[in-house]
């Protein structure tokens, strides 16, 4: 009996060691981006244009970061995960982050559920937002 149940924590054990070893990491790609900015007296202004661009981008929990492979790559170190909010058309996980140069932002995976479940990924800064069509892959 002893042995057993020495079997069943040791196998416990190894399934936490296990679960632990492999990170949440989710990647998406982009099918479009547009950018809304503040103008002089600080109104924000129109959406651009959207602009077709496949480009990937990854969620890595363990590492707590976000990563946007763009021209210039896009880092977003994860400062606080923000709880779940949802609401009868949308889904909203976000994101408190550093980027690159060190400055705050707030990154916001949004599932549009009256939008057949569409995806963006949305970069929001004091003066700019930065949207992104994405799809899991």
């Amino acid at each position: 009996m002893t042995k057993l149940k020495c079997f069943y924590i040791c196998l416990f054990f190894l399934g936490i060691a296990v679960q632990q070893s492999y990170g949440q990491t989710y990647k998406f790609r982009t099918s479009g981006f547009s950018v809304l900015e503040r103008n002089e007296k600080g109104k924000w202004g129109k959406w651009s244009d959207l602009s077709l661009v496949n480009i990937t981008v990854t969620l890595d929990t363990n590492k707590n970061r976000i990563l946007v492979y763009s021209r210039n790559i896009q880092l977003y170190e994860i400062q606080t995960y923000q709880p779940e909010s949802e609401s009868e058309s949308d889904l909203v996980y976000s994101f408190l982050c550093k980027d690159n140069d060190g400055v705050d932002c707030t990154l916001s995976i949004i599932t549009r559920k009256k939008q057949d479940n569409r995806k963006q990924l949305y970069i929001t800064y004091p003066d700019h937002v930065i949207v992104y069509n994405i799809f899991t892959m």
